[in-house]
């Protein structure tokens, strides 16, 4: 098993322990900082620690693939999954991404 280099996630999965759980296997986390964690880490001065590491480049392209999975989420055979096999689902997952990509 392979691990990723790098994690990408919303600000719902920016706890101390994931980042420490992540930082021990040697990936880097792209999470950003709610608001009241950095808020809650200025009031505790020198003891609340550096910010955690911010790659907006990064999040920039987590951003484009929600993005493109809202618009597939659009096609309600897609999001309900009502095809049986899973060559018909990828068929359909297929035919979503021309239409999408030909309305550009």
């Amino acid at each position: 098993r392979t691990a990723p280099a790098v994690v990408l996630a919303d600000k719902a999965y920016s706890s101390r322990a994931i980042r420490r759980h992540l930082r021990r296997r040697g990936i880097r986390t792209v999470i950003p900082h709610p608001a009241d964690q950095a808020a809650d880490r200025k009031r505790l001065g020198s003891r609340g620690g550096r910010p955690p590491a911010f790659d907006h480049e990064a999040c920039k392209q987590r951003n484009v693939v929600e993005r493109c999975i809202n618009r597939l989420k659009q096609w309600r055979g897609l999001a309900t999954r009502y095809d049986k096999t899973a060559t018909i689902y990828l068929a359909g997952l297929h035919l979503a991404a021309i239409f999408i990509w030909s309305a550009r």
